[in-house]
């Protein structure tokens, strides 16, 4: 696992975006498309926006969520809604190849097992994703991996369905698949993850972060956030 540290978030977030073009462009030559998945939160959405600008093949890259709470459409929780508006508003990115977590369906199981049917239509089977983008929590979770919640142990199904955590449940890609993705891309911003990153950097498994495969992970941070991992 590489560290790379910006001065700050909006630095890291440039960073990010340039590493998520250049993996683009290197799989769309390899394998004709580029599909990845992006986690919800600000410093994601500003690397978004930067990725947007990028002169680059939009109608073969696909995008799928890591992780995504279970809202109404449009409800400003949901990372979709932010995922619009800092990429697709922006891009020449076709609509149809964002592919939205199912979390509106009544039968939520049923909704996770077509998301994972969704993800190896798009990539073979088991799914093998170009990239997936993950961020870090103060409290060492990531995706909506959390401590404590059973679907930690899931290692039967690429996407599952979690307790309610922060008001919502959530639905979420399991460790199986993100330790498949060929790339991992970390990005960590705010000092308020100062603590953590450390236990990221040596795969404490006491966390759930810690746990995903290192093998082919990049970290990207600010100065802040790595101000106790350098």
């Amino acid at each position: 696992m590489k560290l790379e540290v910006l001065p700050d978030a909006a630095a890291a977030a440039a960073r990010a975006a340039t590493r998520l073009a250049d993996a683009a462009r290197q799989a769309v030559a390899a394998r004709g498309r580029f599909v990845f998945a992006v986690s919800g939160g600000h410093s994601p959405w500003v690397m978004l926006r930067a990725f947007a600008g990028e002169p680059l093949p939009w109608e073969n890259v696909h995008v799928f969520q890591v992780d995504e709470r279970v809202a109404p459409a449009g409800d400003p929780d949901r990372n979709l809604t932010h995922l619009k508006e800092s990429l697709l508003s922006h891009a020449p990115l076709p609509e149809a190849n964002v592919h939205a977590m199912p979390v509106e369906a009544a039968d939520l199981d049923a909704a996770a097992r077509e998301y994972a049917r969704e993800l190896e239509r798009m990539t073979g089977r088991p799914p093998v994703l170009d990239l997936a983008h993950l961020g870090l929590g103060p409290d060492g979770h990531t995706a909506s991996l959390v401590p404590g919640d059973p679907v930690l142990s899931v290692t039967d199904r690429d996407v599952a369905l979690t307790a309610v955590y922060a008001g919502h449940r959530r639905m979420t890609l399991t460790y199986p698949v993100l330790d498949r993705a060929r790339r991992v891309l970390w990005l960590v911003t705010g000092g308020e993850k100062a603590p953590v990153l450390p236990r990221l950097m040596r795969g404490d498994p006491s966390i759930p972060a810690g746990r995903v495969s290192a093998a082919a992970a990049d970290v990207i941070a600010d100065a802040a956030a790595a101000a106790t991992a350098t």
